[in-house]
């Protein structure tokens, strides 16, 4: 079963680290990091990947040269669904193309809501993700472990990568987004108007549109003071006509102080 991620910040319990199964020497390894357990029964464990020198992985958008990671369960028990917390990406040059994710290492805190409270689960995990250094390969890693029904203290590894997210729109003082779309050939080009003070230096803005049928470029993108604008081209990857939801829309900024998330645009 594959259980749709999402990008929040739930907690959990304790569990023994588990090293990925892979026969084959790879430049990347993966292991769960002992968590802890929230008093409303949620968990929370860490996927610590670590990479060679000079290798990347990549964020849940990857840019045009990435390799998006997925998350299989299958084989995991009392396991109701998962959700993925991302701390704040890198932004890399690849043979002239943008991409976007971690080097050296990084933990995602996973949160984990069980079937049935108060009882064990247990992971079984297969991650597919890409990695690069002279050339990109796939890797697919996978772990496993039993988390406690019970106790546990937060885990400092990984409450410091939730706390690397992204600033929220209100920790940012940003004042909202405004959208405008207008028809191109293939598909639309969607031009958004962030109002946020600035991050530092080249800002890049990553467009999610809250639909995975939906090809999004990379962004152009310009300051005017405290407004932000971001223009993309977005593409059906099915050939059938877009419909947006505004609301869902997802902009996130990277600077080079710090990065800030902001969901939805109002129409202008």
């Amino acid at each position: 079963m594959k259980i749709a991620t999402l990008t929040s910040v739930l907690l959990c319990a304790g569990i023994q680290p588990a090293l990925a199964q892979d026969s084959l020497r790879t430049p990347v390894t993966a292991e769960l990091v002992e968590g802890w357990r929230q008093a409303d029964g949620t968990q929370v464990t860490g996927l610590r990947l670590t990479l060679a020198p000079g290798w990347k992985t990549y964020w849940r958008t990857p840019g045009d040269a990435g390799i998006p990671p997925e998350f299989d369960w299958t084989g995991s028990g009392n396991l109701d669904g998962v959700a993925v917390s991302w701390p704040t990406p890198e932004v890399f040059d690849q043979s002239g193309m943008r991409s976007i994710g971690y080097s050296d290492q990084v933990i995602l805190p996973l949160h984990v809501r069980p079937q049935r409270d108060g009882q064990p689960v247990t992971v079984a995990l297969s991650v597919d993700i890409g990695v690069c250094h002279d050339i990109c390969i796939p890797k697919t890693l996978t772990v496993s472990a039993t988390l406690a029904a019970s106790g546990g203290t937060p885990t400092p590894a990984i409450a410091a990568a939730l706390a690397e997210r992204p600033y929220t729109a209100a920790e940012a003082g940003a004042d909202g987004a405004t959208c405008s779309v207008r028809p191109k050939s293939g598909g639309l080009e969607i031009t958004a108007r962030l109002s946020l003070p600035d991050t530092g230096g080249q800002e890049v803005v990553v467009i999610e549109p809250g639909r995975t049928d939906i090809w999004v470029s990379e962004a152009d993108t310009k300051r005017s003071g405290n407004t932000l604008t971001a223009t993309a081209d977005m593409v059906s990857v099915d050939g059938k006509a877009l419909a947006l939801d505004r609301s869902a829309i997802k902009f996130t900024v990277l600077g080079k102080r710090h990065a800030v998330e902001l969901l939805g645009c109002t129409a202008g």
